[in-house]
């Protein structure tokens, strides 16, 4: 079990309770704290992985009609990242994405790539409570997309199969936007009956958006998506948000493949309305990042079950670290991170910060912070002596602000690779105010 499974939100190791006297509202549940990764590729995602030698060609090219002459097709230039040697390492035909010719398999590729289910096997060797898969939309295996299409229809199958206790499989989708002219930008779709093809003709992202907002759940649990690996400006600056849409679209990456940050696109989309929590995302193409990389998405959930997990993301109740077992939480005002508030003038925090690790004195608190609308920091709290163990019960009187969250820091700068502890190691989702 991974250490974080027996923390409940309202037990910790600290001598004071986690919640409120003074509490509004129904009782709050108890809140285990899970920790594992919303970002993951299998061997479905056959353009491009690890099951390939690596090599010079990198850029995309498509084939796809002519707007010139409805009648006829023609080669372009896609979304090309760093085309040398003169040839693409990725052909889109049709908006199906396939490995170009020559790109070679290496001959023993799958000790690097597999299908979900072995990625699922070994993400709960590794000790992940729960783990997703989020192929492309636009590969070729999923061509003509439908709830029906066998590859989908095994993904789903697999996650199911691999789903019992202590551990949970998600099937999920990356919605790759890479050419659109009404905005850029990727974003996973999880627990969904059936997928959108980012590069099918008409599909932007004003019309992924309608339709998430009417997409089935696969089962149990409600459908989620997120913004991932986001650029500050990316999305349209973050443009053609719905009141529904923004329920649905609940999440942001702010930690892509272990150590990338995605910070002010967090802000960003924050005031440009969005409600979104932070997550990490491994966005591993095959199985190496399992078991290296440290970065974990954690959420408070009633229990260790796909419909609790998935109803945790969608209610906001996430937070993203490059420390693979910190726990954290808070409230304001008695409600946990991720609510909305009625307009309260005054903001009462019980903030609890705990890291297990107690013989390793990089995991030490050394620094919490409150931020507010803009990043603007609005408190800070330095412990005398850095501790494992830090409870802060600040008290903030505004009637203006519309979001806050907490950030925190450790003597270690975290577990991933580059660690430095003047940046901060874990956000926690926003609690809005209501205004």
């Amino acid at each position: 079990m991974h250490p974080s499974s027996a923390i409940v939100l309202c037990c910790t190791v600290l001598a004071a309770p986690a919640r409120l006297s003074a509490q509004s509202g129904p009782p709050m549940p108890d809140y285990h704290i899970y920790a594992g990764s919303l970002h993951a590729h299998t061997a479905y995602t056959w353009s491009h992985g690890e099951q390939f030698a690596k090599g010079e060609c990198a850029g995309i090219v498509t084939y796809a009609p002519n707007p010139a002459g409805p009648l006829s097709y023609q080669w372009s230039d896609g979304y090309v990242k760093a085309k040398t040697g003169g040839c693409p390492g990725i052909y889109v035909i049709n908006s199906a994405q396939i490995p170009a010719p020559g790109m070679i398999v290496k001959p023993d590729w799958e000790k690097y790539q597999g299908p979900p289910s072995e990625h699922f096997r070994r993400a709960r060797a590794a000790a992940y409570d729960f783990y997703a898969v989020t192929d492309h939309s636009q590969e070729a295996a999923f061509q003509p997309v439908s709830e029906n299409n066998p590859a989908w229809l095994k993904v789903k199958q697999e996650a199911a199969a691999a789903t019992g206790p202590g551990f949970v499989a998600i099937a999920g989708y990356e919605h790759s936007e890479n050419d659109g002219p009404r905005g850029q930008g990727h974003l996973n779709v999880f627990n969904s009956s059936g997928m959108l093809n980012a590069l099918a003709p008409g599909v932007d992202l004003p019309a992924f958006y309608k339709w998430l907002e009417t997409a089935a759940p696969n089962g149990d649990g409600p459908v989620v998506a997120a913004f991932n690996h986001p650029g500050p400006d990316q999305y349209q600056s973050f443009a053609y948000r719905t009141p529904k849409v923004t329920d649905i679209l609940t999440l942001l990456e702010l930690i892509n493949s272990n150590n990338k940050i995605h910070y002010q696109a967090f802000l960003n989309a924050l005031d440009k309305g969005w409600k979104i929590s932070p997550i990490c995302g491994n966005d591993n193409h095959g199985y190496s990042g399992i078991a290296r990389q440290t970065s974990r998405t954690f959420v408070l959930a009633t229990a260790k079950t796909n419909a609790a997990i998935l109803e945790a993301m969608k209610s906001r109740r996430t937070y993203a670290s490059l420390d693979n077992n910190i726990q954290c939480r808070y409230t304001v005002n008695g409600r946990p991170m991720g609510s909305t508030l009625d307009r309260p003038p005054v903001l009462k925090f019980d903030i609890l910060i705990n890291d297990p690790d107690a013989s390793n004195p990089k995991d030490k608190i050394t620094r919490i912070d409150i931020v507010k609308d803009g990043g603007v920091v609005v408190q800070t709290h330095t412990p005398i002596t850095p501790a494992n163990s830090v409870r802060w019960t600040p008290e903030i009187h505004d009637a203006t602000t519309h979001y806050y969250f907490v950030r925190v820091w450790n003597a270690g700068g975290g577990d991933a690779p580059g660690a430095d502890p003047a940046n901060p190691i874990a956000w926690l989702a926003p609690v809005w105010t209501g205004r």
